[in-house]
């Protein structure tokens, strides 16, 4: 049985907030704390192909230190980050 895009977004949200690199934590799992309840379902599956990447990739694509490759230069990461956390 697949799962449901609830199921997924809970876990995405979850994942998002346990990276294991703290600038990451709060960057991704913020991120994905405000807004993943929202995601579409492509925004979803955005969201989780990025998951998949090394933190620190993830993490320079969102400060700019590195170019986004095009596989992951998706509305999700431009609303990421423009993401400011609290």
């Amino acid at each position: 049985m697949p799962d449901t895009i609830e199921t997924r977004k809970k876990r995405a949200i979850y994942r998002a907030n346990y990276r294991g690199f703290k600038e990451a934590d709060i960057m991704i799992g913020g991120f994905a704390k405000a807004h993943g309840q929202d995601f579409t379902a492509q925004e979803l599956t955005d969201f989780e192909a990025l998951l998949e990447e090394a933190d620190h990739n993830i993490y320079d694509w969102i400060i700019g230190a590195r170019p986004v490759p095009d596989v992951h230069n998706t509305a999700v990461l431009a609303r990421l980050q423009a993401y400011k956390p609290v």
